[in-house]
C-alpha cells in the first residue's frame, strides 16, 4: 500500500491544542524491524521554555493495517528539563507508522500525532 503523499513527516511540532512544542528525536540509527527501540521526547511550552514532570500515555499503529503498534512503548523517566526516555518501541513492518502521545504536563493536557515511514533496509 502506497504511503500518502501528502504526509507530514515532521519530528517537531506544536501539540493539537497549542499548549507545547514537542520533538520527537529517534534513535541514533534506523531501527530494525522487529528490533525495540528508545527514542527522545522533548517537551516545552508554546513559547519554548521546558517542561518538567509530565506524564505521558504512548499509542498508535499503522492507520493502513488498521492494527496498532506490536508493544507498549512508555516514556519510562524524565533525562532532563524537558527531556524523556520513550522506551519499548518496535516497528513490525515496512510502511506509514503513526505515534501518538497524549501529555499531561503542568499547563494541562493535551496530545500529539507523529508520522514515521519505516522502510525495508535493503531499500525494497
Amino acid at each position: 500500500m502506497a504511503t500518502p503523499k501528502n504526509l507530514d513527516l515532521s519530528l517537531a511540532k506544536k501539540s493539537a491544542g497549542g499548549v507545547y512544542y514537542v520533538e520527537l528525536l529517534p534513535p541514533a540509527q534506523t531501527p530494525a524491524i522487529n528490533q525495540m527501540h528508545s527514542w527522545t521526547v522533548k517537551l516545552a511550552t508554546a513559547e519554548g521554555a521546558p517542561v518538567r514532570g509530565a506524564k505521558f500515555l504512548v499509542d498508535g499503529g499503522m492507520p493502513q493495517h488498521g492494527h496498532g503498534l506490536p508493544t507498549q512503548p512508555r516514556v519510562t523517566r524524565e533525562i532532563e528539563a524537558g527531556s524523556y526516555a520513550l522506551d519499548g518501541m518496535k516497528f513490525s513492518m515496512t510502511g506509514w507508522w503513526e505515534m501518538k502521545l497524549s501529555i499531561d504536563g503542568p499547563q494541562g493536557a493535551d496530545k500529539v500525532t507523529f508520522n514515521t515511514v519505516v522502510n525495508n533496509p535493503s531499500g525494497r
